[in-house]
């Protein structure tokens, strides 16, 4: 399963845990795991069928362009972060 790194001000939804695991093919199918165990996740990271627009997605340390669509496997590491605009 994937390890997904729970933002700060996520944690109140997984009760405090910093780090979870959940199985899932892309990042769409581990958000909807995170969200069968923890309702509210969902909500919080997606927007419709896109990941929020305030929010970026980093791989075992790569930012990912795919967003929900990107691929991963049983030991990546998935990391929420805030997106950065500008230029």
């Amino acid at each position: 399963m994937a390890t997904v790194v729970i933002p700060l001000l996520m944690r109140d939804l997984t009760q405090g845990e910093a780090r979870v695991e959940a199985p899932g093919r892309t990042v769409r199918d581990v958000i909807e795991a995170l969200d069968e165990r923890y309702p509210g996740d969902q909500a919080r990271l997606c927007d419709g069928d896109a990941l929020a627009g305030t929010l970026a997605v980093v791989i075992d340390g790569k930012l990912s362009r795919r967003g929900l669509f990107q691929r991963v496997v049983d030991e990546s590491e998935i990391r929420f972060v805030p997106a950065i605009e500008g230029g």
